[in-house]
């Protein structure tokens, strides 16, 4: 049985949340990785309305890719209403925390100038750094934001951080593992509305990968 432990939400504290939608972009990944999860997001808050990473820009297409604020109501996720994830949660200072705040903004000050980080994918599997500059894939940027926040957990350049590295970190608190959207503290009246257009959903999703 899955443990739920649902903490409040503290302003010293943000989440990362690693999912896995089951796309077969993501199948691909996990055949080099297999981890369980292979996305990972930075959430500022514990009931996920603000939600930051480097991913899809358009649901039907992995490789138009870029800075993205995610949204589980109307975004992504919705085509694909069986993903599973994993939330965690880590302590931190209120500088920290003021810190890692105008890093988010600037990002979504100059979010037209960044781009995925798709070479950097390889180079993970090379066990070699490659980050060209305001390049990112998801899992560098959730550690970037952190580092540059005063929040150092590895000694590794953030391009060289996978999804698993949250997971496997002591430092990282699960929160819930499951269904996203079982999560409890999602809005119940959206979900429903969710669940009400499901199989346009489905219908959409064979033209997702």
């Amino acid at each position: 049985m899955t443990e739920t432990r649902i903490d409040e939400e503290t302003n010293s504290s943000i989440y990362v949340l690693l999912t896995d939608t089951g796309t077969w972009f993501t199948r691909l990944i996990k055949l080099f990785t297999g981890a369980p999860y292979n996305h990972a997001s930075l959430a500022l808050d514990i009931n996920l309305k603000n939600i930051y990473s480097f991913g899809r820009k358009r649901a039907n297409n992995p490789l138009i890719a870029g800075f993205v604020k995610e949204n589980v109501y109307t975004g992504t996720f919705r085509y694909f209403p069986n993903t599973r994830c994993v939330l965690l949660k880590i302590a931190l200072s209120e500088k920290q925390h003021a810190a890692l705040l105008q890093y988010i903004r600037e990002f979504e000050k100059n979010k037209e100038n960044y781009r995925y980080n798709l070479i950097g994918l390889l180079g993970v599997l090379l066990e070699l750094n490659i980050e060209p500059t305001d390049s990112y894939f998801c899992s560098q940027f959730v550690a970037e934001a952190m580092r540059s926040s005063g929040i150092n957990l590895w000694e590794r350049p953030s391009a060289q951080v996978t999804p698993h590295d949250f997971l496997k970190h002591e430092q990282m608190q699960i929160v819930y593992e499951g269904l996203l959207y079982d999560y409890p503290k999602l809005d119940r009246k959206k979900l429903i509305r969710i669940s009400n257009i499901r199989t346009t959903a489905v219908l959409l999703r064979k033209r997702v990968i």
